[in-house]
């Protein structure tokens, strides 16, 4: 029994892992096409250094659970039954994206992604559009993904040697957590200190454009450890806001009147 529970739980830990890296792999390509990335630029997505989106891992997991779960649901039509099961894995992808961006957003004053463009979007972290993307992902789980899913986890109960390699991810990411908290601890001071939320891909899009511009020497996992100093990138990121503040153009100040009192001050 015990043994059934340690396998389900490392199991688990090599589901977040897999998510974790493929999902990566996923937003480094999208970002690169994105049609606001006009330059075409290479940009680190997520929150931490390595290849690892955490919010992929759990996206994973639900995506597990719940096609496991669609045998419980006390529905005998079968085309209803997938419905429900899609509609959930929607819903439950954008709670996951709706926690994660009020966390770091209220705790951290940074904002991770960015629907602002798009219509219906509450603080720019959920929007109906994404909520769409998010079942078409979850279709082609449950429909192609979710066998090969169940296989390759049936070879890993019988390969546990293989678990040295997921032991092997969570040191590196525990390592590359403790790093980025520092970071995400001097954007924080920086940011309350001036009323003002990081949009953390736009800041590392400024720092990937300058470091173009001036040649500079760019680190593509540490793009906010290059050789200016961290502080600096934020002043001039905060500079770019305050440009845009000033022909009302889209910025992250807290409120909208902030340049304007400061010129008044002046």
């Amino acid at each position: 029994m015990k043994m059934n529970i340690l396998l389900y739980l490392v199991s688990i830990a090599l589901l977040f892992s897999a998510g974790s890296v493929i999902g990566w792999c996923i937003e480094v390509v999208y970002r690169r096409f994105k049609p606001d990335n006009k330059e075409r630029l290479w940009i680190n997505p997520g929150f931490l250094c390595g290849p690892c989106l955490p919010i992929y891992g759990f996206g994973l997991i639900l995506l597990y659970l719940l096609s496991l779960g669609e045998k419980y649901i006390g529905i005998k039509n079968v085309p209803l039954r997938t419905i429900i099961v899609l509609l959930a894995i929607a819903a439950a992808m954008t709670l996951i994206e709706f926690i994660a961006g009020e966390i770091f957003i209220v705790r951290r004053h940074i904002k991770l992604w960015d629907y602002s463009d798009n219509r219906f979007n509450y603080k720019g972290i959920i929007c109906p559009k994404y909520s769409f993307f998010w079942a078409l992902i979850g279709a082609f789980y449950y429909y192609f993904l979710h066998p090969k899913v169940l296989a390759v986890l049936l070879w890993f109960s019988h390969n546990l040697l293989f678990s040295f390699v997921i032991g092997l991810f969570y040191g590196v990411l525990f390592v590359d957590i403790s790093y980025t908290f520092k970071l995400a601890a001097k954007i924080k001071a920086f940011a309350e200190e001036n009323e003002i939320v990081i949009r953390y891909e736009e800041l590392k899009r400024d720092i990937r454009i300058r470091a173009r511009q001036t040649k500079e020497k760019y680190n593509f996992l540490r793009a906010l450890g290059a050789e200016q100093s961290f502080r600096e990138r934020l002043k001039e990121y905060m500079q770019k806001q305050i440009d845009q503040a000033d022909i009302e153009r889209l910025h992250d100040f807290y409120k909208r009147t902030i340049k304007k009192n400061k010129k008044t001050k002046d």
